[in-house]
């Protein structure tokens, strides 16, 4: 079963600093159908202008995956976690007993980027900070785990059972993957077209996956997706 959520459908707050389209329930955005899915509870395509960002504010029992499609971010937060995340990088930070961040358009041209939130595996964790690059030829024509549990294939540290996968395909190229039995999977195409078994999709769209065991995203155009493998 997939369920398909569609750009145009999800949440939209034009700050004039920040244009921001929330696939989930956020902020003052509320849609009792699209609280999250599984563990995945904020999927946020964030765009801020030069010499605009997030000031200091301060986040709680919640994993935060910040995934830039252009420009770069600079971060600051209360661990020392401090630097520029550029794009081609994935940034983790656990928020667990409370941590102050900041993150601030850090190029002068306009920001790009994914922040998603997952539900920790539990509440009072240490706050942390991680960040690591991952190449375009590790995803280009294949899944490549960029977050999990188990820190595998060199991936960032995620404290939840989620294992969380970046592609990237050209024009006619696809990606497969085998979803185990009692696994769900969400994925979100954050630039191109494409389908996903059959069905069209294109940037900001995402699915929900449920009870299939293979999928397969092919791209029309080229495509940047993310894949979340969820419990």
């Amino acid at each position: 079963m997939m369920i398909v959520r569609p750009s145009e459908a999800r949440g939209h707050a034009d700050h004039g600093w920040l244009d921001s389209h929330h696939t989930f329930s956020f902020a003052s955005y509320y849609d009792p159908d699209f609280m999250g899915f599984r563990a995945l509870r904020v999927i946020n395509e964030d765009r801020v202008t030069a010499g605009e960002g997030f000031d200091t504010h301060q986040h709680r029992d919640m994993e935060i995956i910040t995934y830039p499609l252009s420009g770069a971010i600079a971060h600051r937060d209360s661990t020392g976690g401090e630097g520029l995340l550029r794009t081609g990088e994935v940034q983790r930070m656990t928020a667990g007993t409370g941590v102050l961040h900041s993150e601030m358009n850090g190029a002068n041209e306009e920001l790009h980027f994914l922040q998603i939130w997952i539900l920790p595996n539990q509440r009072g964790l240490k706050p942390g900070y991680e960040q690591k690059a991952f190449s375009e030829s590790e995803r280009q024509g294949h899944w490549r785990v960029v977050a999990s549990p188990d820190a595998r294939d060199g991936s960032l540290t995620v404290h939840q059972d989620v294992v969380l996968h970046s592609t990237l395909l050209g024009k006619g190229e696809q990606a497969e993957y085998t979803l185990a039995p009692g696994r769900h999977a969400w994925v979100q195409l954050a630039r191109g077209k494409g389908t996903l078994n059959g069905v069209e999709l294109k940037a900001g769209d995402g699915v929900a996956v449920s009870e299939e065991s293979r999928l397969v995203l092919s791209a029309s155009e080229p495509v940047e997706a993310l894949l979340f493998d969820l419990a």
